[in-house]
């Protein structure tokens, strides 16, 4: 269990690819949902903050069209090397970035996006207050960011997430994206048989 935690923190080696393909399905409704919150525009500057398998991208780039932009951020070095290769059309148009980054360090400029999602991973992320206040520091006055986990109690039932998870309430992923600055709502997204929770942060 212990290894399926670190593969789901930070997917490497040949398992970090099949680890990639299960994140693309388990997350795909959580990270539709979170999109869709972030009311991500045509001709919009966007982000997938840790985007594994990157069917987030695919999405993303569909969203904001040719005049836009997606700033794809991950720490796997084999996450990045999979969506350079899958993505080479798009990067070579300049619609599509692939940076190595994580949440406390975003490779990014302040102000510079219109929306940003971050989707299953701060659970990894020891310094939550730090993340949030990078998530605050990239974005535009009447941006959003969206962070979407599943459900806390249900993640807790999960064998994998007693070695390495973080698992918070909802209250506290409030709390944090409201002392960086922003007002938040919660959404939950019902699915069975975990639900998900959308944390929806803009500018006060």
């Amino acid at each position: 269990m212990s290894t399926v935690a670190g593969q789901l923190g930070n997917p490497h080696g040949p398992l970090g690819r099949v680890v990639g393909t299960v994140l693309n399905r388990g997350n795909r409704f959580l990270i539709d949902a979170s999109i869709d919150a972030a009311e991500v525009a045509s001709g919009a500057a966007a982000a997938d903050v840790g985007f594994g398998g990157g069917v987030g991208l695919s999405v993303l780039l569909e969203r904001v069209g040719a005049e836009g932009t997606v700033h794809a951020v991950e720490l796997s070095r084999e996450m990045l090397a999979g969506a350079r290769s899958r993505f080479t059309r798009e990067i070579g148009q300049g619609r599509l970035r692939v940076l190595e980054g994580s949440l406390t360090e975003l490779p990014l400029a302040d102000a510079s996006l219109d929306s940003v999602i971050t989707v299953n991973t701060v659970y990894f992320v020891p310094e939550l207050d730090r993340a949030c206040a990078e998530l605050a520091r990239v974005l535009r006055p009447a941006g959003r960011v969206v962070i979407g986990i599943g459900d806390p109690d249900g993640m807790e039932k999960m064998p994998f997430t007693a070695h390495g998870f973080r698992l918070r309430p909802t209250a506290e992923l409030t709390a944090a994206l409201e002392r960086a600055g922003l007002t938040v709502e919660h959404r939950v997204v019902e699915r069975k048989p975990l639900p998900g929770h959308l944390l929806i942060g803009s500018r006060a």
